[in-house]
């Protein structure tokens, strides 16, 4: 609540620009990844800074705001019949697919955001993800883009919040973006649009940290910069398992 006073301050303090611009924090800028993590949630908060009084024009504003995580590629393959056997056909090469992507917005996107403006500033999911190549000519790539959107979206690391970014008055705006417990440690970012008539007129962005700490981290860095001592350990804690499990039934059976 105190840096959401010193953000309010901000707000009253700040030069006005030319037009409405927005300015936005988050509640925290870093989320620690521990071996009990089961998700965390950011409060994001912001206000539209005006040079002149608010009038009816101001009815055709919105808020859109995104949160995406590091993007990695991704081989998609089709499945089709081949002699009565299913088995992969086509495949596709995405280039750079987010590993998380949340949208939240103060109404539909056919109300506040125009497709030209979409493609411009990369808002939705869908504008982020890319294909690169394939073995050979892709009849339908936009088939493979769907695909990888409703994969996500079933794993739950792709989702939209149509709706639920709440107004205060005229100016200030807040949501909430849950984050889920299977997030992909590296630099996260959210950004904040302000669009008027279907149009982009400014936008602010802001950085997140997810790291693993603790024992996620050690065994994290231990698989990754020496994976003989990982696995060597690994082959060493599944033969105590198995040994620990079968004294228990022995002496259970005595």
């Amino acid at each position: 609540m105190i840096r959401f006073a010193l953000f309010l301050a901000l707000v009253a303090t700040s030069a006005l620009a030319e037009g409405p611009r927005v300015i936005a924090s988050l509640s925290q800028n870093a989320v620690a990844i521990t071996t009990d993590f089961s998700g965390s949630e950011i409060f994001v908060y912001g206000a539209i800074e005006r040079q002149r009084a608010i009038n009816y024009s101001d009815a055709n504003l919105g808020v859109i705001i995104t949160v995406f995580g590091p993007s990695s590629p991704v081989t998609v393959r089709k499945k089709d019949r081949v002699f009565g056997i299913w088995a992969n056909a086509e495949s596709a090469v995405i280039d750079s697919a987010p590993s998380f992507y949340a949208l939240a917005s103060t109404g539909p996107l056919v109300d506040i955001l125009s497709d030209a403006s979409n493609s411009r500033a990369n808002v939705t999911v869908d504008n982020s993800i890319h294909i690169a190549a394939g073995p050979r000519g892709i009849a339908d790539p936009d088939v493979y883009r769907e695909a990888v959107i409703r994969l996500n979206r079933d794993r739950g690391v792709y989702f939209d919040m149509i709706g639920e970014v709440e107004m205060v008055g005229k100016t200030l705006f807040q949501t909430h973006i849950s984050l889920p417990a299977n997030l992909v440690e590296g630099n996260y970012t959210a950004r904040i649009f302000l669009t008027k008539d279907g149009e982009v007129i400014d936008d602010f962005q802001t950085g997140i940290r997810v790291r693993k700490v603790g024992l996620e981290r050690w065994i994290y860095n231990l698989a990754h910069e020496n994976s003989l001592i990982y696995g060597l350990l690994s082959i060493l804690v599944a033969l105590m398992a198995g040994w620990g499990a079968s004294e228990m039934f022995r002496l259970l059976r005595r």
